[in-house]
């Protein structure tokens, strides 16, 4: 049987995405209901989604006919999940107050089932404190949230606002679903994941750090907590919205880094993506550093940072019991994997090569060869970094005996 959605959708240009989010929901076997706010339908029309859908579109709370035949509360409650994308700030504050003055908040208002949301808004107004709190609120009711995205923006501005694509939201709803149904095959395993760069301050303006984008950080985090797992995820600065059901930490520095993760065990799982900078400034200057005149430039003395991964991996007590490390190589990437592995005491390397021309680094696709402690070696093909983070799942359950 193919699980019920109930799509609703309110007034932003971002609802347009919704006739993509059906169409491709559709082939993976889902099946859409869709209720409109009417300035929702200034953006996308009734008959285009009834004709994707399938299905007729509800629009009206006051309305004869849907109410003799299904009725509002009948059809908060027919679906297996509730989806509101795009959601604005209006109908976000509306749903955080518990206002239910049309069909769609009234629908919201009346469900018994699990809600994501999908925000769309000009970037201000999601970062505005209103905003902030009308989503917290939300979380603390149990509402998931998918995105917003950063990006250019209709209005011309450029921020964190722009609702996921499509794909994002379809992988949010699939591994919710997954969790409601009681497939999520990690359910209750406490999971640690790293990503993104580190930055090392040289001076107030200044900093070391590389060029890792968190794309395949960020991706290992979702798809854990997709399996259901409790994850925890400590991102160094990325330009990445938090993923769908994680507990995100940010941090800046390698230190910081490191203590997050000491702040998150217990866990039975570490899996180290995070670009870490191996060195720092020893000394950080508090003004910003001037050119000198006629004199060369300053002596840059560095100091070595704490090993992450080395660091859970030798724990005398509270060691995950899974720790997986990544190997970032521009050269003889087994080889160079193989030593790591034996240097840093953990139980996997996912080794790849990420040479300026592989386009890994900042990319949306990788290539990783799986190294383990008894010598084997096996090489994955190229693939999408969400892919990548499917088939680590896959790795990770399978040695904690919890299915493939």
């Amino acid at each position: 049987m193919r699980a019920r959605i109930l799509l609703v959708i309110s007034g932003g240009i971002a609802a347009y995405k919704c006739l993509e989010l059906i169409r491709r929901g559709r082939e993976r076997g889902l099946a859409f209901r869709c209720v409109t706010t009417r300035a929702a339908e200034q953006f996308v029309t009734p008959l285009a989604l009834a004709a994707l859908s399938g299905e007729k579109v509800y629009r009206e709370l006051f309305s004869l006919v849907d109410e003799t035949e299904i009725g509002h509360i009948r059809l908060s409650r027919e679906a297996d999940l509730v989806v509101v994308a795009p959601a604005t700030a209006d109908l976000l504050a509306r749903m955080a107050n518990g206002l239910a003055d049309d069909l769609a908040s009234t629908l919201l208002l009346a469900t018994d089932r699990p809600v994501l949301v999908a925000p769309a808004m000009n970037p201000r107004m999601w970062e505005h404190p209103a905003t902030r709190r009308n989503v917290e609120r939300l979380r603390a009711d149990g509402v998931r949230f998918v995105g917003p995205e950063p990006g250019d923006m209709a209005c011309g501005e450029e921020g964190v606002g722009r609702m996921a694509e499509p794909a994002t939201i379809l992988e949010a709803i699939e591994g919710l679903l997954a969790e409601i149904r009681g497939e999520a095959r990690l359910g209750g395993v406490r999971v640690l994941v790293t990503s993104g760069p580190t930055r090392e301050p040289l001076d107030p303006v200044r900093f070391f750090s590389n060029r890792s984008s968190g794309r395949q950080g960020h991706a290992i985090a979702a798809a854990f907590a997709r399996a259901g797992a409790r994850v925890t995820l400590v991102s160094g600065p990325v330009c990445l919205p938090d993923p769908p059901g994680v507990h995100t930490v940010h941090v800046e520095t390698a230190r910081e880094m490191l203590d997050a993760c000491l702040a998150a065990l217990p866990v039975e799982v570490a899996v180290c993506a995070a670009a870490v900078s191996d060195w720092r400034p020893a000394h950080a200057a508090a003004e910003k550093i001037k050119k000198r005149p006629g004199l060369p430039p300053p002596a840059i003395e560095l100091a070595e940072n704490p090993d992450i991964l080395a660091t859970l991996s030798g724990l005398s007590e509270g060691r995950p019991r899974l720790v997986v490390g990544f190997a970032a190589e521009t050269e003889r990437v087994v080889d160079n994997a193989r030593e790591k592995l034996a240097r840093k005491g953990c139980d996997l390397i996912l080794a790849n090569d990420v040479s300026p021309e592989t386009g890994v680094l900042g990319g949306e696709r990788n290539r990783i060869v799986v190294v383990e402690r008894d010598g084997r070696v096996e090489p994955w093909p190229e693939l999408s970094k969400e892919e990548v983070a499917r088939r680590i799942v896959d790795l990770v359950a399978a040695r904690l005996g919890m299915g493939a």
